[in-house]
């Protein structure tokens, strides 16, 4: 199974493909430029890099929300493109499931337990769209699926669980000086490397929901 990812939901862009539960290849920039500039380059770029036939994926999975609303149309619409030329499925991931599937192997604290995952997206006026997630082995589980909330709400309910926590996302740099003033569980903040959106989380759910036959014309 080959799955092309796509995640234009914030400030990164990014584009990867997964086949059969292994990355094949991955194209991530976080700069400047509108994704309109970018996702249609710099997935040519890596289907010359990895020898890729787009008529050899199975389906096209996009970012499917919450982000920018532009940068979400943007994703969706070359999803959609794709999708209606080559005659492909789609699947909508959720964006801060696949952000929250960047740090599996990172939310492992020192005792050996799992940490709480909990994804920061900037939405505005101290509020976040976020959600908590941990993981049972490989399984990921929903603690609070995704939402928009005040950074005072979120903050609360982990302190409430009482379990280390995992921070990501570009909320971070936002609610930083708030999260060390009020978390009073054991916190990190994930490295560079899986802070951000990234496609190759969004194609590896992906192929999970196509397995599931959660897909979209």
């Amino acid at each position: 199974m080959k799955i092309l990812g796509l995640d234009s939901s914030g400030l990164v862009a990014s584009v990867a493909i997964v086949e059969d539960n292994d990355l094949k290849g991955e194209y991530t920039v976080n700069y400047k430029k509108t994704h309109s500039q970018t996702l249609l380059p710099m997935l040519d770029e890596v289907a010359k890099m990895i020898e890729l036939d787009l008529n050899s994926i199975d389906a096209i999975a996009v970012s499917g929300g919450p982000g920018s609303f532009t940068g979400l149309r943007i994703g969706a619409a070359t999803g959609k493109g794709i999708a209606l030329a080559l005659d492909k499925k789609m699947v909508a991931v959720p964006t801060l499931k696949a952000m929250a599937y960047n740090v599996d192997a990172l939310a492992y604290n020192l005792a050996g337990n799992r940490d709480i995952i909990c994804p920061l997206m900037d939405a505005r006026r101290n509020q976040t769209y976020t959600g908590l997630y941990r993981f049972d082995g490989n399984q990921m589980e929903i603690i609070k699926p995704q939402c928009a909330v005040g950074i005072d709400e979120i903050i609360a309910e982990v302190n409430k669980l009482g379990q280390a926590v995992v921070f990501l996302g570009d909320g971070v740099a936002v609610f930083e000086a708030y999260i060390r003033e009020n978390c009073t569980v054991p916190y990190t903040f994930a490295p560079a490397h899986v802070n951000k959106q990234r496609a190759g989380a969004v194609a590896a759910l992906g192929e999970i929901y196509y397995t599931e036959g959660k897909t979209e014309t």
